[in-house]
């Protein structure tokens, strides 16, 4: 197991509670078709919110529950700041967060 297994689940759990928070966790997934789609984040199928619920979270939890190697590199927080803007209160935290992941991946932290 990569030792940094327990902080990345401990931060994913984290970035879950804030998408709450925020009001943004949907109870039903996007389309197939959103779903499918190849761009990078579903830019054109979902919002980036859906997409760190539907796609990111689950893709990383099963990572961490299958024992796979871990990414070398994210650049998530980058993408909320392009989404949200650096100066938005609202997102902050989540912007945060993100970024903490992003460290954690790469031993900035």
């Amino acid at each position: 197991m990569d030792a940094r297994t327990p902080e990345i689940a401990e931060q994913l759990l984290l970035i879950e509670c804030e998408l709450r928070a925020q009001g943004w966790w949907a109870e039903h997934p996007p389309s197939d078709e959103a779903m499918a789609s190849r761009e990078p984040f579903c830019v054109d199928s979902m919002p980036f919110e859906q997409w760190l619920q539907w796609i990111f979270l689950p893709r990383m939890k099963v990572i961490l529950e299958q024992g796979a190697p871990l990414p070398s590199v994210s650049g998530i927080q980058p993408m909320a700041e392009q989404v949200y803007g650096v100066g938005n209160a609202q997102t902050r935290m989540l912007i945060k967060l993100l970024g903490e992941f992003d460290d954690i991946l790469t031993g900035a932290n």
